[in-house]
């Protein structure tokens, strides 16, 4: 028998208190109520606009979902009462400002129930090599590793300032080609050069990055020099500390010598200053955001470089730069200092010109920091001389022979071979990973909700459909229920990927294989992408949606530009990685090979 409409009513409101007591009604007076009475749900006053039935039925064409008639007509009558204070922290008339520094109460934690948090140790041990004698050209010193550059910096047969003048001449040099530099910081550089050759001289050496010149993702704070974002609304911004990243930089006695340009806002390869283009063919961008790090490490303008990446951003220039290019795993390297674009998906890393380089700069940069709530202990067993017989390599046969895979990535596979590790065929579910990227557009939309609103966004160069002005806004109509079904995904797709590498200790796979870029990014997977030979391409590639008003660049003859492949670890097992790499690196022997012009 069909209920009475009052019997509804009583029954369906004893529901809503059930997850909702807590809604005070301003429009019920106490006196109204019997004594002990609860407060009822949606009995306030109306706030917001008004609605109607096809408000609701235009929304669900945003959420693709289907109400009925009646089913609308109830939410459309209802809807001031019920939502739309919700809404009150950002419409007032109590508005709460949040801070920047403000992380959200939940927290992303890639380690699964009953996952061992990788190494069990903490080993360093780096290659002891002779690095040859210092060359006599600057340009030869200017492209040595890491690793050669240490060692003669150790021996006194380098100067840090000579090697930090060395970059700043490159730097001016090589900018107005490649719109990398933000802001050079001259000044710094040269007091931190004296410093560590003065430490040096007087025996106190810090360890292998002591005197090395390098450059920051412009996202890192720097007490003092701008720190801009690559935005228009932050070209003017001066922090008064350093991130953590940039202070243990300086504790190891590494010399900032620039801040590198970033996609605005940490997406893609435009910032308010140009397009940061790549040095191997100057008629393409170098790719984002980290783009100023993967063409400035690239070029020889800069020892080393960290950048950051949220869904591809060390990855992509890294591939299209043909650099080492290291992404650690989600909570090893504290954040705090460093621009959010999302929470609990942002990750800095060193972007290098070798794998042994990037261990050194992980070594100096992990660890936590107490204000980045997502940083956690962690340990790095790392040994360049260890053996990699017998590790196995994961690789998902279908995508060897698919776009975006290349003759390059199939000798890799074959590669991995020769050096004594064993490729082994693996699968993961035909899954629509893409969902995840709900959760990136809205945690982005989140951290620069005071942009978006009040039109500063409207600054920013790039204002095509996929770039975060309109993506921003567009995500302000993503669903909050999708949102936490997004999540319940990623921890599904964690599951997998423990799975996968309960089969393998590494996999190797084409870099911007689209699938397995976003799954271990939502994960926190770590990567190391390297260059691992070189391709032909008959037109320059881009980041961005294609724009038929403005073709990309077509070559005939083709142009020769650096190819890299990209492997994945297990969580916290960063120094197998590193290891393999180097394995791969020797074997592929293209590391030496240097952008024509440079």
């Amino acid at each position: 028998m069909a209920k009475s409409r009052r019997q509804f009513l009583t029954e369906t409101s004893l529901g809503l208190l059930a997850t909702a007591t807590a809604y005070r009604s301003f429009a019920q007076q106490p006196g109204d109520l019997p004594p002990g009475a609860p407060p009822a749900f949606g009995t306030g006053p109306a706030v917001g606009p008004e609605v109607s039935p096809s408000t609701f039925a235009e929304a669900e064409k945003l959420v693709q979902i289907q109400l009925t008639a009646s089913e609308r007509a109830m939410a459309a009558s209802s809807w001031r009462k019920t939502m739309a204070a919700l809404y009150e922290r950002r419409t007032g008339p109590r508005q709460v400002k949040l801070a920047s520094t403000a992380a959200p109460a939940s927290r992303w934690d890639p380690m699964l129930p009953g996952l061992k948090r990788g190494a069990e140790r903490d080993v360093f041990i780096r290659a002891n090599v002779d690095p040859g004698p210092l060359p006599a050209r600057d340009e030869d010193i200017a492209f040595a590793s890491v690793t050669q550059l240490s060692r003669w910096i150790e021996q006194r047969k380098l100067t840090s300032d000579r090697l930090t003048r060395i970059y700043l001449k490159r730097l001016e040099q090589f900018d107005p080609k490649l719109h990398c530099v933000i802001t050079l910081t001259r000044e710094l550089a040269l007091a931190q050069s004296k410093k560590a050759d003065d430490e040096i001289a007087a025996g106190n050496y810090r360890g292998p990055l002591h005197g090395i010149p390098w450059g920051a993702k412009d996202l890192l704070d720097t007490a003092g020099i701008p720190t801009t974002y690559g935005a228009e609304p932050f070209r003017n911004r001066i922090p008064t500390e350093d991130a953590v990243v940039v202070r243990r930089l300086h504790e190891a006695g590494a010399v900032l010598v620039a801040k590198l340009s970033l996609g605005a806002l940490a997406l893609n390869d435009i910032w308010f200053g140009g397009q940061t283009m790549n040095p191997w063919l100057l008629e393409e961008a170098s790719s984002g955001s980290s783009a100023g790090p993967g063409a400035a490490t690239a070029a020889g303008l800069v020892g080393f470089a960290i950048g950051s990446e949220t869904g591809g951003s060390i990855v992509s220039p890294s591939m299209r730069c043909g650099i080492a290019g290291l992404r650690p795993t989600y909570g090893r390297v504290a954040r705090t200092g460093a621009m959010t674009l999302c929470w609990s998906l942002d990750k800095l890393g060193p972007m290098t010109r070798h794998v042994e380089d990037a261990m050194l700069v992980l070594h100096a940069i992990s660890g936590p920091d107490a204000a980045d709530l997502a940083s956690v202990p962690s340990h790095l067993d790392f040994d360049a001389s260890a053996s990699v017989r017998g590790l196995r390599v994961g690789y998902v046969p279908r995508w060897m022979n698919e776009n975006p895979a290349t003759a390059v990535d199939r000798a890799a596979l074959e590669v991995v071979k020769t050096v004594g590790m064993v490729p082994v065929e693996v699968t993961i579910p035909n899954w629509p990973y893409d969902s995840l990227n709900l959760i990136l557009f809205a945690e982005g939309a989140a951290a620069f909700e005071e942009l978006t609103l009040s039109g500063g966004l409207n600054q920013l160069k790039a204002q095509v459909p996929d770039a975060w002005p309109n993506i921003f806004r567009e995500a302000r109509f993503l669903s909050a229920v999708d949102f936490v079904q997004a999540d319940r995904f990623r921890r599904k797709v964690a599951e997998e990927m423990a799975r996968v590498f309960s089969e393998v200790d590494l996999l190797l796979v084409p870099s911007l294989r689209d699938e397995i870029l976003t799954a271990t990014n939502f994960t926190g997977h770590p990567s190391l992408t390297l260059r691992a030979g070189f391709v032909e391409v008959s037109k320059a590639r881009s980041d961005w949606a294609p724009d038929p008003n403005n073709p990309m660049p077509t070559f005939s003859p083709p142009r020769r530009v650096p190819h890299g492949v990209t492997l994945f670890g297990r969580l916290f097992d960063e120094g197998t990685l590193g290891r393999a790499g180097m394995a791969l690196e020797r074997a592929f022997d293209v590391v030496n090979q240097r952008p024509p012009g440079f």
